[in-house]
């Protein structure tokens, strides 16, 4: 009964009015006040604040910088081999297998289409059929940057306006087309595998979604969906290394990995195991 009413509430809750609000509050530079709420949550969600760079909460001006929070050096270890990828952000393995065509497992009794998760463009989505996906989600003690699993090279971003859904496990479940119609980020890479897809979705007070060749992508929300392309060489051309930041959230969701057909074989990873940056995600196979 508790959890069909809070899926309930997210049908009729004006969620972007609350996330844009709660965004307004996460970027307010609140002194003592600012200090107490990231003492608060990092004692209620069990933050390790040993790795971060600055591991005191006093050092943050707003709960924004907390929350994308630097780590030491040390913190992670990018696996080696020019044959492996590296897990991409810290978080828990939602779903990952194989793309059916163009249908992408959610949940129990929920799929969605691949098109629709990439903007609608059949062009985009075309190298990714029959391939390879992972959805990670991103808890809130968690690390909200997101790295590059392989060596990549920037040819597009795509910005799709949507909902602004939970993307906890209960609304996975419950949701259909979950990841498909919460508003997102897309971005395409040219790799030694091929085409890789990164899609950064939005949730329920995130309050901002960023890429570190464009700073921030959302908010203010669009209406309509946005298409940008990058060349591949020259002084403009996004060129991004295996384990580099490519991207962040203020405050958490999740992200949708999608790999060329026959590219590679994830590691031993399942439905619900904790991901850490750096770690092996796959083999490559092409």
């Amino acid at each position: 009964m508790l959890d069909s009413l809070k899926i309930g509430l997210q049908y009729i809750l004006p969620k972007h009015l609350i996330s844009r609000f709660v965004g307004y509050l996460a970027a307010a530079e609140a002194g003592a006040l600012t200090t107490g709420l990231i003492k608060l949550f990092i004692k209620q969600y069990h933050v390790n604040m040993a790795e971060a760079l600055h591991p005191e909460p006093e050092h943050y001006r707003c709960f924004n910088e907390f929350f994308t929070r630097e780590l030491k050096a040390d913190a992670r270890t990018i696996c080696e081999g020019d044959d492996t990828l590296a897990i991409p952000v810290d978080g828990a393995v939602s779903q990952l297998g194989d793309i059916k065509h163009d249908s992408i497992f959610q949940a129990k009794g929920h799929d969605y289409s691949l098109t629709t998760l990439l903007g609608g463009k059949p062009d985009i989505a075309a190298p990714f059929k029959n391939g390879k996906f992972a959805t990670i989600y991103l808890a809130p003690k968690d690390y909200h940057r997101i790295h590059m699993p392989v060596d990549g090279t920037l040819t597009d971003m795509i910005y799709v306006p949507g909902e602004l859904f939970s993307v906890s496990p209960l609304t996975a479940q419950r949701v259909p087309g979950l990841f498909a119609r919460n508003e997102r980020v897309i971005a395409i890479f040219d790799t030694k595998i091929g085409k890789f897809a990164m899609v950064l979705v939005g949730a329920t007070i995130v309050a901002s979604i960023e890429t570190v060749w464009a700073g921030t992508v959302t908010p203010p929300a669009g209406k309509n969906v946005q298409h940008w392309q990058y060349p591949l060489a020259g002084e403009h051309a996004v060129e991004l290394k295996k384990g580099q930041e490519m991207g962040r959230f203020k405050l958490g969701s999740t992200i949708v990995a999608c790999f060329e057909e026959g590219s590679l074989e994830f590691a031993a990873l399942a439905e619900g195991d904790p991901t850490r940056l750096g770690e092996l995600f796959a083999t490559i196979t092409k």
